[in-house]
């Protein structure tokens, strides 16, 4: 896998071994079932984080979301 460069939640990020989006979201220790992610305007559904291929350039955006009381 090679660096990468993506525009994360609207910061310039370098991103290293991290090929998928299921891929990113492991490596920001988040749990795929508390996020939604948004590739290039499109939302990617979870079940196809691990099939979604990222590329150098891509824009994404995370949502985490967070369980309260």
């Amino acid at each position: 896998m090679e660096r990468m460069q993506v525009e994360l939640n609207g910061k310039m990020t370098q991103l290293d071994g991290v090929a998928t989006v299921g891929d990113l979201i492991r490596s920001k220790d988040l749990k795929p079932r508390m996020v939604a992610v948004e590739l290039n305007g499109e939302i990617v559904p979870r079940e196809k984080f691990d099939e979604q291929v990222l590329s150098d350039g891509d824009r994404l955006e995370i949502v985490h979301f967070v369980g309260g009381g």
